[in-house]
């Protein structure tokens, strides 16, 4: 499976024609401990570097971007009763929201694993 990463620690997997979204373990490592996950409403069209989610922790609240556009087609309903997941498994079930592609192009500009590991080290 095919993953992607921003420079604001989100990442894209996509899974078929739809594109799974969360933070990096990275992220979820500097943020702490998760204790609240606002996700979008189903049907909501987010657009590439604009707000799709917000993620707080202990130490801040900190919004999520949409690494790439499209439409909201499911959101992780799990995170609401256990935010806990994005620390547990921020890159896998604490994932946050899912997106039918409105540019599919997006994600090819985005940093593949290799790519984002070289960025990591320079922060």
């Amino acid at each position: 499976m095919t993953v992607r990463y921003t420079k604001d620690h989100e990442y894209v997997r996509i899974d078929g024609d739809v594109a799974v979204v969360g933070i990096s373990d990275y992220a979820q490592g500097q943020l702490g401990d998760v204790v609240f996950v606002e996700l979008p409403e189903i049907g909501k069209a987010v657009e590439k570097g604009k707000e799709a989610a917000v993620v707080e922790s202990v130490k801040a609240a900190s919004e999520v971007y949409a690494p790439i556009s499209g439409e909201v087609v499911e959101v992780n309903s799990e995170l609401e009763g256990a935010p806990g997941l994005v620390n547990e498994d921020a890159e896998g079930k604490g994932w946050f929201l899912k997106l039918k592609l409105s540019n599919p192009a997006e994600f090819d500009e985005l940093m593949n694993e290799h790519a984002y590991k070289d960025y990591l080290d320079t922060l």
